[in-house]
């Protein structure tokens, strides 16, 4: 990878950082807006900056969901139900029913899951992964340089994003940083975005399951 597409790529992963942090330590911290109305802005911003990141280096969505669907899904589902478990090992809440379970799981679950891993995951991986050289491309070892710096810049977003929620401001933070090296490892191993949105959704659905009152994965609480 060429030095200007090294640092074209962590200008974009460093803003991606200092945006997620602005947005969840404004509207939660500062506001104290509810999840859903939290859920509302946040994908708002996460799709304009994507449009932005998407302009600028031709990551049409249509044909990156077109690539190595299977192996996707595969991985997607393997890494989802791991995380789904950890949600499992935290204290459960009353769930909700009916209507508003359905919604919650399209609304928490899906919309959140996915422009979490847009921003989190598949954004630092085509910054820092898929922009690598042609000679970067061929060489084992410029693949895993490349693929060291995606999982580098997906624990900086991850981090920025995660420090603007009071419930994640010490060591707890360390917990949604190794979940998101999960989700970038299930990117840099299927060469599928499906994996990682896949292994978000079933986290944040299983998390919508088991209580959002007490899952952590269901940021901001209060």
């Amino acid at each position: 990878m060429a030095d200007d597409e090294i640092q074209a790529g962590w200008r974009w992963t460093l803003a991606a950082a200092a945006i997620g942090a602005t947005t969840s330590g404004v509207l939660t911290s500062g506001l104290g807006l509810d999840r859903y109305a939290f859920v509302a802005i946040w994908a708002v911003i996460v799709l304009a900056f994507w449009f932005a990141f998407s302009r600028r280096h031709g990551a049409n969505l249509r044909t990156q969901f077109g690539r190595h669907l299977a192996g996707g899904l595969v991985i997607g589902t393997g890494i989802g139900a791991v995380l789904a478990w950890t949600v499992g090992r935290q204290p459960a809440s009353p769930a909700l029913t009916g209507s508003t379970l359905a919604f919650d799981l399209v609304w928490l679950g899906a919309v959140y899951g996915t422009v979490d891993a847009l921003i989190l995951a598949i954004i630092p991986v085509l910054a820092l992964y898929g922009t690598r050289s042609v000679d970067g491309a061929r060489s084992t070892r410029g693949r895993l340089r490349s693929a060291a710096a995606a999982l580098a810049g997906s624990a900086v977003i991850t981090a920025g994003y995660h420090m603007g929620f009071r419930e994640f401001q010490g060591p707890q933070l360390v917990l949604p940083v190794l979940g998101g090296a999960l989700t970038t490892v299930a990117y840099l191993l299927s060469g599928s975005i499906v994996a990682p949105i896949l292994a978000h959704v079933m986290m944040h659905a299983a998390a919508v399951l088991h209580g959002a009152a007490t899952t952590v994965q269901l940021p901001p609480h209060y």
